[in-house]
């Protein structure tokens, strides 16, 4: 297949803290089919699942399928990636696999191996004794099937979970497909910092930003190609999904992948607040709005607003909401609590968000709010280091800028979509 590529306007707005990216296109060689191209055209989603079974499973015909999924591994009737491929004909699904939280997506624990009810088919766990694959695992499987959405945040273990697989397979020379599914926060908005080259962990597979914009489908192109992992990939692309699609355009029930990230608002600010959390404040685990709000006891939350909406940050507003978490973090104490509101999805920008509630928070609350301990999702220690020498928000922004724009030059290569 030839590669094609447009060139697209680059922009970088220092005070949004955002590369505003006109859409590209750049087909890799390792697609299985052709990405819708007409931004105006019509039409529900397709995910890379709906588009197999379009296809009458034909990619997958003859092979012995191992499956790595969970709960938002669903088609378009709503039925389990799991039930459609176990009754897929030709196709013999041999074993499931599933990411953190399991197959069912409830547990914040990690998880032994199980059986699965439906098919009686063997889950192994990718999140308890063992994060990648074994020889004993993959026996008699000649194809890892991978469908599950994932968050667009870099420090999202799902990404992870399938990169390890696909380390697997390449090294056992089984083929690896991917069923693509939307970026839920689109797939032109960047945010970083980009994670320091030698902090890769589970919750840091690959030096990326915090916001990398890409779809599951072409990160896993980005992967296997930058990391040099050389799998067998065969992305199958959506339909009718575009760059500029928050998740609310896809026409798709939102199916909360993990069990705090149950709205859509929350997936917003998700990658800017949950940094915040092993620095001691609450991100809203254990009350009814996780990632909506955030505090701790020591927070006067009226204050705090107050001094967040002078800054005027674009599509973000906050107000006074004290709460007291059921489970979690300050699980039963009284915090003084901030909720962000959503003013414009387009213009909020989560990262520079949570950088100025964590900038806030050390100027106001020093000898409470641990700063350093941000860095453990942030993983950029320049950012860390500037914000305690009590640099702006928007100047350290700036200095991301030189090294978000190699990135986007790089992940162009991988576009599937307009």
């Amino acid at each position: 297949m030839k590669h094609r590529s447009r060139v697209s306007r680059f922009a970088l707005s220092a005070i949004c803290s955002v590369l505003a990216l006109s859409s590209g296109a750049a087909i890799s060689a390792q697609t299985h089919a052709k990405p819708a191209r007409s931004r105006s055209r019509a039409g529900r989603v397709q995910t890379g699942l709906d588009v197999l079974e379009a296809e009458k499973f034909a990619p997958l015909r003859g092979k012995h399928i191992g499956l790595i999924t969970n709960h938002t591994g669903l088609d378009y009737q709503e039925r389990t990636t799991i039930n459609v491929l176990a009754h897929a004909p030709g196709v013999q699904v041999v074993a499931l696999f599933s990411p953190e939280h399991g197959i069912a997506g409830h547990s914040d624990e990690k998880l032994p191996s199980s059986k699965d009810a439906s098919t009686g088919l063997p889950i192994f766990s990718l999140y308890g004794d063992h994060l990648r694959p074994t020889d004993e695992m993959l026996q008699g499987i000649d194809a890892l099937v991978f469908d599950v959405q994932d968050a667009g945040v870099r420090f999202y273990t799902y990404t992870t979970t399938m990169a390890y697989c696909m380390e697997e397979a390449a090294k056992r020379n089984i083929a690896f497909f991917v069923l693509d599914r939307p970026n839920p926060l689109n797939g032109d908005i960047i945010e970083g910092p980009m994670l320091d080259a030698e902090k890769t962990a589970f919750v840091a597979y690959y030096p990326l930003p915090v916001r990398y914009a890409l779809t599951i489908g072409e990160l896993a192109q980005f992967f296997n190609a930058e990391n040099h992992i050389n799998a067998q990939l065969h992305v199958i692309p959506m339909k009718n999904w575009h760059r500029n699609y928050f998740f609310e355009s896809t026409g798709r029930k939102w199916i909360p992948p993990s069990p705090n990230l149950r709205t859509l608002k929350g997936s917003l600010f998700y990658p800017g607040l949950e940094i915040l959390q092993n620095a001691g404040v609450s991100v809203g685990r254990g009350t009814e709005a996780p990632f909506e709000e955030f505090g701790a006891p020591w927070i006067n939350g009226e204050e705090v607003a107050e001094l967040l909406n002078a800054k005027n940050l674009p599509g973000v507003h906050f107000v006074n909401q004290p709460f007291i978490p059921v489970s979690g973090l300050y699980a039963g104490q009284h915090c003084g609590g901030v909720g962000v509101r959503v003013t414009d999805r387009a213009a909020l920008r989560s990262m520079r968000t949570g950088l100025e509630v964590a900038a806030a928070l050390y100027k106001k609350y020093p000898d409470n709010f641990d700063l350093t301990k941000i860095l453990f999702l942030l993983g950029n220690d320049s950012t860390i280091q500037q914000l305690q020498a009590g640099t702006a928000v928007s100047e350290i922004i700036l200095n991301w800028a030189k090294d978000l724009a190699a990135y986007d030059a790089v992940r162009r290569r991988y576009f599937l979509y307009q």
